[in-house]
């Protein structure tokens, strides 16, 4: 799992928290821009300090189960950057316009990247979840050739048929289309009947 510095943190922590919650354990890198965007959008300034444990104080819900590493994103020496690992699934949520060219273009300057090629050398599943508006024609067929090659492009876009009360209700649906994605039962939105 992986932020990026894409408007939209909300989306990954609240991702990571149900990931946690269902006893599932989370790799995390985040970006330098994605830990300004935690400060900026969401008052949590944990880069350089015990980034678990200020992620995990976060959520304000008990009975969180899995296990939350953090890995920063310029140590290219773990075994997250190598194809050898057992890594078959990665979501970069929020992902930026820049890291998604990149993964498109085979180009690994730091772990996110990194990580992201492993898991598609490894026919394992990739999820994308872009957080940004308007798209030029680069951004749409950077996505277009990451969906050609399985890449899930997920962008983070709320619906409004489940007449979402909160922002949290509106993040959850997103949220929860990344869970479908992954194969993971959910019950964060209410679905289409």
């Amino acid at each position: 799992m992986a932020f990026t510095g894409a408007s939209g943190v909300f989306y990954g922590l609240r991702l990571v928290e149900e990931l946690l919650r269902r006893g599932d354990d989370v790799e995390l890198i985040i970006s330098p821009t994605g830990f300004m965007l935690l400060k900026e959008e969401a008052g949590l300034d944990c880069e350089g300090k015990k980034t678990e444990k200020v992620i995990r104080s976060f959520f304000k819900v008990q009975g969180l189960k899995g296990r939350l590493d953090y890995t920063p994103s310029g140590r290219i020496s773990s075994p997250l950057a190598s194809g050898s690992s057992l890594h078959k699934a990665m979501v970069v949520c929020p992902c930026s316009m820049g890291t998604l060219a990149r993964i498109a273009g085979g180009i690994s300057t730091n772990l996110i990247e990194r990580a992201a090629d492993c898991v598609l050398k490894q026919g394992g599943k990739l999820i994308i979840v872009p957080r940004e508006t308007p798209l030029n024609a680069i951004h749409l067929e950077n996505m277009l050739k990451l969906a050609r090659l399985g890449v899930t492009v997920l962008p983070a876009m709320p619906a409004f048929y489940h007449r979402p009360k909160t922002l949290k209700d509106a993040v959850d649906f997103v949220v929860g289309k990344v869970l479908d994605s992954l194969g993971i039962e959910n019950n964060l939105y209410k679905r289409w009947q």
